[in-house]
């Protein structure tokens, strides 16, 4: 079979696989990391203002293994990825649930072998980057960032993988931590690999090489694409830098030089308005060309940066938690602070604390790493809690404490969280 007429098969396939569901009674699906526009943003409405006094409406359980990763949400299925451990080997596993169930569906595993310290206790590794759906498949990271598969979505079997140790040269104790990102027929990753590899824009149909960029240690921060300055830009934050490349070609529009350590590059870059922050590096972009200025000075900057939690940028204010465990309001220009509330973090625990925050509405749903989700509004004026629940239970020991970093996932007036034990669907619809 040539290789065009099995391209045409496959696409057919995915085609016929998503004509099966039903796309008119569908809401909004949340298919990657920070939702469908990777921007932190979920436009679904019908959504409870205040939730149940006795809890949220739990509508189903699912075990799980360790893993920080997000699940996935896209045409009736929810998609995560974990590792299971049993010394020397671990398995990297893709899991398929039914959104309305919580059935297992289908199960991805490949086995891998580990060095001793990735099996110490309360060090438990799983895949840290969240997987990419789209046109009937799944692009997922594996546990240790090591290897990427590509998998049918309707049934879980591989299309193709990536070694990246093997082929980018990525060190053993690195990791692809970021999530990967779709870009028309070009999927972008942050393997961190040598020579010149540490963002890679490969074929998302073959798996192939597109091109190649920078010559710096990778970072967990997640890439993201914005069109500003007459250009579509591509945003990654390195240890050692924020750059600007082409997303069609990888070549550079602008560097501007932000070292940091990989346990501080975590955040995802957001862009409102012009102007880009990444973690607390505020930056103005060019609106006639590809280009930037620092707007925030170093000391701001510092001080302002949360290691795990990406903030919101709404307006002329910036709403971020800090170093010191807090949730804060910065005025976006003057990089002045505004407020400080320890209401939604757990001051206690200063820069492990994080909380993931994503618009709804004209309020903000904050989901902290004690598993509870709050609904509040954030305005210049302060905090304003309007409702609080529990829903997933932390388990990964951290500090002293058990926490439960992931981000949940929010698709069709649901939310998806999980923890290193089981992920739960919860119901958020004003109406059953």
């Amino acid at each position: 079979m040539n290789t065009n007429h099995r391209r045409r098969l496959q696409a057919a396939a995915a085609l016929g696989w998503m004509m099966l569901l039903p796309f008119a009674a569908r809401a909004e699906d949340w298919p990657q990391w920070r939702g469908p526009n990777r921007d932190g943003v979920w436009k679904e409405t019908g959504i409870l203002q205040t939730f149940p006094t006795n809890g949220l409406r739990i509508k189903w359980r699912a075990a799980v293994g360790y893993g920080f990763s997000s699940p996935v949400v896209a045409q009736g299925r929810v998609f995560v990825t974990d590792s299971q451990l049993d010394r020397p080997h671990l398995r990297e596993r893709v899991l398929c649930f039914d959104e309305a169930t919580g059935k297992p569906l289908w199960t991805f595993s490949q086995e891998a072998t580990f060095p001793d310290w990735a099996f110490t206790p309360g060090q438990e590794q799983g895949p840290n980057g969240t997987a990419i759906v789209q046109g009937g498949r799944v692009y997922a990271p594996g546990p240790l960032g090591h290897r990427l598969f590509c998998l049918s979505a309707s049934k879980g079997e591989l299309i193709w993988q990536k070694d990246l140790v093997k082929e980018y040269q990525v060190e053993e104790t690195s990791s692809l931590a970021s999530s990967p990102l779709l870009d028309g027929d070009r999927l972008i990753l942050l393997p961190g690999g040598k020579p010149d590899a540490c963002v890679v824009a490969l074929d998302r149909s073959t798996g192939k090489e597109v091109w190649r960029a920078l010559n710096e240690p990778a970072a967990p921060s997640s890439p993201v694409l914005i069109r500003v300055g007459g250009a579509r830009q591509l945003i990654v934050w390195t240890t050692q830098s924020v750059t600007s490349l082409n997303p069609r070609t990888g070549q550079p529009y602008w560097r501007e030089g932000f070292r940091s350590s990989s346990m501080d590059a975590v955040a995802t870059p957001v862009f409102s308005n012009h102007r880009l922050l990444i973690g607390g590096l505020m930056l103005r972009l060019d609106a006639d060309k590809p280009g930037a200025s620092v707007v925030w000075p170093e000391a701001i900057s510092r001080r302002v940066l949360s290691s795990t939690s990406t903030p919101l940028l709404l307006g002329d204010h910036v709403f971020s938690a800090t170093s010191s465990g807090l949730l804060t309001c910065w005025e976006a220009v003057a990089g002045k602070q505004v407020w400080e509330t320890d209401k939604a973090t757990d001051r206690a625990y200063k820069s492990s604390t994080s909380i993931h925050l994503t618009v709804n509405g004209d309020s903000v749903l904050l989901f902290n790493d004690r598993g509870e989700l709050i609904r509040a509004r954030l305005t210049a004026q302060g905090y304003s809690e309007m409702s609080r629940a529990a829903v997933v239970t932390p388990t990964y020991p951290f500090s002293g404490r058990k926490v439960a970093w992931a981000a949940p996932a929010y698709a069709n007036r649901h939310i998806f969280a999980r923890s290193d034990k089981e992920l739960v669907c919860a119901s958020l619809a004003e109406k059953p």
